[in-house]
């Protein structure tokens, strides 16, 4: 299935409070938001979110956004050569197709030439989602087991990183 990927603007607000919502319903281990209070966020905070962050959407060729990945910057003296990958999410329909991968190459394009590596969590007990990213060249550098507390568990985090300023695979011990 054909996909594209764009930068998402103010006429995305509603299409992207819909898939960010269904993600964090779906799949409540994977953010460490909440969908009860998400879902009660007003209509212009999802605007406020477009603009303060890069997220980008895949889109069907029907104009449904299919899939989401967010850019964040670290703002601080010391860490501003760090960046994240956060938001990630692919409708079901849209897993295989390369949609995934098609986001994370547009975030990493997007991350050249502001920061010099990519960091990201994702739920230790999901192994696809772990071999994707370290398809994309990511490597887990750290792990946390009681990273969030919901629903009565624990749920860990392996947190990985990407150095854009060397090839993928390199430095795995650092």
């Amino acid at each position: 299935m054909s996909y594209s990927v764009r930068r998402l603007t103010q006429d995305d607000a509603d299409a992207y409070r819909q898939v960010r919502l269904d993600s964090l319903r779906d799949h409540p281990e994977a953010y460490a938001s909440v969908y009860e209070n998400a879902v009660r966020r007003p209509d212009s905070s999802w605007s406020q979110t477009i603009e303060a962050l890069a997220l980008f959407g895949a889109f069907a060729p029907d104009g449904a956004l299919v899939g989401l990945a967010g850019f964040m910057q670290e703002g601080g003296d010391k860490d501003r050569h760090r960046g994240w990958l956060i938001q990630m999410y692919v409708r079901p329909h849209m897993r295989g197709t390369g949609c995934a991968m098609g986001l994370v190459e547009t975030i990493l394009n997007h991350a050249r030439g502001r920061v010099m590596q990519i960091h990201l969590g994702v739920w230790d007990q999901n192994p696809a989602a772990i071999r994707f990213y370290e398809k994309a060249g990511f490597h887990i550098y750290a792990s946390d087991p009681r990273a969030y507390y919901w629903g009565g568990r624990f749920y860990g985090d392996h947190l990985m990183v990407r150095y854009l300023d060397e090839a993928p695979g390199k430095n795995k011990n650092e």
